[in-house]
């Protein structure tokens, strides 16, 4: 275990993260937000002083980052990035306890977009830039991010890449992972952009554009409205965001190839075809059943708002445009199903991945194949690719400690009394970072209604959620903190 150079590393990091809060700064500056000026300058101030007297003592210490120091490393980064990324909120009084502005900026860095906010657009400008600047920098990996520039310090990223951007399918798009990172944030800084000038088409103010934008692309969620995108009551803005939604739940990878001209690679992968087949299958059904229980008045509007919240929560973004608490139940479950999907691998969506689900179901139908005929070998495919044994048994790992976490963390918010579908779905939208479920953690609700300890465990399992458990669980195993 080589500590000192994952804290000189953490230090590393932390500044660059410091150097990022300058921009919302800038904007408390513009807007004449003083007492956000006073608390975005305090914080970078601590954060520059204390990582580079840290530095100045590590001076001397070569960087030398192996497998085991990444789970630590990675982990660290978001315990202290949000540690740090919450005072400014606690600073100006947005809210009352620091464990609600760490739930906050934690939700914003997994990009789950559960909020503890009462109101939101009363809040200065500045703090909902940096709390929907949180949502952009958590899609694409900040260490992803950091990784992209490592080449400068002659430190080679691939196993943090590893660390943060978990999942069954790791895309190495060229020989170096810096090359690799930069690629990856390119393109998502492309659509990006591209984005926001399709919502200042629709008449959004830039401040509005940008900051719809880092929830979207982010699959994250924060919105500056308190009736999220529905604020917007425009049908344009909408579907802005169902297109870029599901670009942001894809694999990046997938459009690096489309760039390349292999659009066939593209077209014949089974993940992206199982994706768009969930969101035109979940999309229809639920616009005939608001059709025939008369929710909305015509089928292109029901299509439009079934739609919207199937892509929200498949790809774990969390947006809304109305609150389906108040639609037929039948709608509610098929939001609900999707809870245990997620975006797919490479993608800024969260959950457990579309790609675990299709072997799962695939490992399934092997298992009833083998006990009709118990002396055939029957290997678990995904289209033409087979899926490894240790590979399917790595899945199925994943996919039992994701609900053994989700139902265990609904025990604990049980003990806030709170109602059956709100303790399960809470649970499960954390960990999944979605942002939004039933009950009180409805489109309408916040998680105010928490208290400050359940806003803690709310915070770990969003954390947890985000790197995919494993990367944070292995910290607490004794092997992990042995020699050798």
């Amino acid at each position: 275990m080589n500590v000192k150079s994952v804290i000189k590393l953490l230090c590393f990091i932390q500044l660059f993260i410091a150097l990022l809060m300058a921009v919302p700064l800038m904007l408390a500056f513009g807007y004449g937000e003083t007492e956000a000026i006073k608390a975005f300058s305090f914080t970078i101030i601590v954060m520059v002083a204390v990582h580079s007297l840290v530095l100045l003592f590590l001076r001397k210490e070569p960087i030398k980052i192996k497998a085991k120091d990444s789970y630590l490393f990675v982990t660290l980064t978001w315990v202290i990035a949000t540690a740090f990324g919450a005072l400014p909120l606690y600073l100006t009084h947005t809210f009352d306890t620091y464990s609600a502005s760490y739930f906050e900026i934690m939700s914003g860095f997994t990009t789950t977009g559960a909020t503890a906010l009462t109101s939101i657009e009363d809040q200065l400008k500045s703090i909902l830039f940096w709390r929907g600047m949180t949502n952009w920098l958590g899609g694409m990996g900040i260490v992803v991010l950091f990784v992209a520039i490592l080449p400068f310090m002659g430190v080679r990223g691939a196993n943090l890449v590893s660390a943060e951007s978990v999942g069954p399918t790791k895309d190495k798009l060229t020989p170096q992972i810096q090359h690799t990172a930069m690629i990856l944030w390119g393109i998502y800084v492309g659509f990006s952009v591209l984005e926001v000038l399709f919502l200042l088409l629709g008449k959004l103010s830039l401040f509005d554009a940008v900051t719809v934008t880092f929830g979207t692309m982010g699959a994250a969620g924060f919105s500056a409205k308190n009736s999220s995108i529905g604020g917007y009551q425009s049908a344009y803005v909408d579907v802005v965001c169902i297109v870029f939604m599901t670009i942001a739940g894809m694999n990046f990878a997938l459009f690096f190839k489309a760039l390349q001209g292999r659009i066939d690679k593209v077209l014949k992968d089974v993940e992206f075809r199982v994706y768009m087949s969930l969101i035109a299958i979940f999309s229809l059904v639920g616009a005939v059943s608001l059709l025939l229980n008369h929710v909305y008045p015509d089928f292109l509007t029901a299509l439009r708002y079934s739609a919207f919240h199937v892509i929200s929560v498949l790809t774990t973004t969390g947006f809304a445009t109305a609150d389906y608490t108040y639609w037929p139940v039948f709608n509610q479950m098929l939001l609900f199903l999707l809870f245990f999907v997620g975006g797919c691998a490479g993608s800024a969506g969260g959950g457990m991945k579309v790609v675990r689900i299709s072997t799962l179901i695939a490992l399934a139908r092997n298992t009833i194949r083998k006990r009709l005929h118990p002396r055939a070998v029957i290997q678990t495919r995904l289209g033409s690719d087979i899926i490894a044994q240790d590979t399917t048994l790595s899945i199925a790992g994943f996919i039992g400690a994701y609900m053994l976490t989700g139902l265990v963390g609904a025990l604990i918010i049980s003990t806030s009394g709170r109602s059956l579908e709100t303790c399960l779905s809470s649970a499960f939208l954390f960990i999944g970072n979605i942002g939004i479920g039933l009950g009180d953690a409805s489109p309408s609700g916040n998680f105010s209604i928490f208290s400050p300890a359940l806003q803690w465990v709310a915070s770990f399992l969003m954390l947890v959620g985000r790197l995919e458990l494993f990367t944070v669980y292995a910290l607490f195993s004794r092997s992990f903190w042995r020699k050798g």
